[in-house]
């Protein structure tokens, strides 16, 4: 404690548990900052998870399917997720094999661009879908 008020600096405790404790003489503040900037760092270079929305309806026709496959494309490429849905209205949910359908031909129509996270699923009046997008793109 002698030396870290010699050199106007604070004595800090490392490793309380060791025997004898480990101290270190430093300046604590400066300690703080440096920490708190490796930590922004680290923060910054972490990856922020995209994920890109695509709604069907279960008699979606061919024309509204390939506009929305291409804009599923451009979100796939730029690295986004995407979850397709098929949304049932009223009594369309009769029309559940034909949103599956619609699901699995999308799946098959992106298999270059993205993998099938999460196969589609029924759940309430939607049936979901996720598509990761593939490293190599």
């Amino acid at each position: 404690m002698a030396m870290a008020e010699e050199q106007g600096v604070d004595l800090v405790e490392i490793s309380p548990k060791a025997d004898p404790p480990v101290c270190k003489v430093m300046d604590y503040k400066k300690f703080l900052y440096e920490q708190k900037k490796r930590d922004k760092a680290l923060k910054a270079k972490a990856t922020k998870v995209v994920v890109k929305e695509i709604r069907f309806g279960p008699q979606t026709d061919d024309h509204d399917y390939e506009f929305k496959k291409k804009h599923a494309e451009k979100f796939l490429k730029d690295g986004a997720k995407l979850k397709a849905f098929v949304f049932f209205k009223g009594r369309s949910i009769v029309f559940k094999e034909q949103g599956q359908i619609l699901l699995l031909k999308l799946a098959q129509d992106l298999e270059e661009y993205g993998k099938v996270e999460q196969m589609p699923r029924l759940e309430g009046k939607r049936m979901t879908m996720f598509i990761a997008p593939k490293k190599g793109k």
